[in-house]
């Protein structure tokens, strides 16, 4: 992880000078999974290996009135990586059509409808000069249960623990369900789906470290040029 830390952090800083220069293109990371997959760990030792002035985070809840009022991508649009960023989305438009499903938040043909239109977006977003990665993490339901079991032990997690989770167990065939739809529907050679297990925390850090640095092996990313005459820099620097 040191190394490939080292690599990445790297790459994604001539990414960012890229965008500071006039470059479009940016990196985005998705990130899904039941609760206790691991989604934070991720987001702390993967993406907080690189320099965090170059780094987007948003994360995707329940869906506020103002976001209710529009279409269920319009919050997803206003958060979406700048040029020269590396985006990252701890849960994202696929809360829509998992949740969304599973609890019927909506009418069967509204979510049925949107795996085409998460389709038509993400195919616009990767055209516009976005890479994107994404990343299913799925944990064992006994693991679950020991993760949420060390969340009541210990006093520093208890706000991580959430009694709707008890819930959501409850429907894990659901859920799985759910969750091959998506990977059935909505896997594309523009974005497609990655698979990770997430039972041993390591190995799905190290994996998802391993997608991001293909991603922006993919870029070629280099150096901008310097605008300016740089001898004539370094002289004017001397005299000054």
């Amino acid at each position: 992880m040191a190394e490939r830390g080292a690599e990445l952090s790297d790459l994604q800083e001539r990414l960012f000078a890229e965008g500071r220069t006039g470059g479009e293109r940016s990196v985005l990371l998705v990130l899904q999974g039941m609760d206790t997959a691991g989604k934070g760990g991720i987001v702390r030792h993967v993406v907080g290996m690189v320099d965090p002035q170059g780094v987007s985070h948003a994360s995707f809840g329940s869906p506020t009135k103002e976001e209710l009022a529009h279409d269920f991508l319009w919050r997803i649009r206003k958060e979406l990586p700048e040029p020269g960023m590396l985006g990252v989305f701890d849960r994202s438009h696929y809360e829509d059509v998992l949740i969304a499903r599973v609890d019927s938040l909506v009418r069967k043909d509204v979510w049925e409808n949107r795996y085409d239109a998460i389709n038509r977006f993400e195919a616009k977003v990767a055209e516009s000069g976005t890479t994107i990665v994404k990343v299913a993490l799925f944990v064992g339901l006994d693991e679950q249960k020991k993760r949420l079991s060390k969340r009541l032990d210990r006093a520093d997690k208890h706000w991580k623990y959430d009694p709707a989770d008890l819930a959501a167990r409850a429907q894990w065939p659901a859920y799985q369900e759910a969750y091959q739809a998506v990977l059935d529907r909505t896997s594309t050679d523009v974005a497609p789906w990655h698979v990770i297990p997430a039972d041993h925390k390591w190995y799905a850090r190290l994996a998802v470290t391993e997608l991001l640095l293909d991603a922006f092996r993919g870029l070629d990313l280099g150096w901008p040029e310097a605008t300016y005459d740089v001898e004539e820099q370094k002289q004017l620097l001397a005299e000054a």
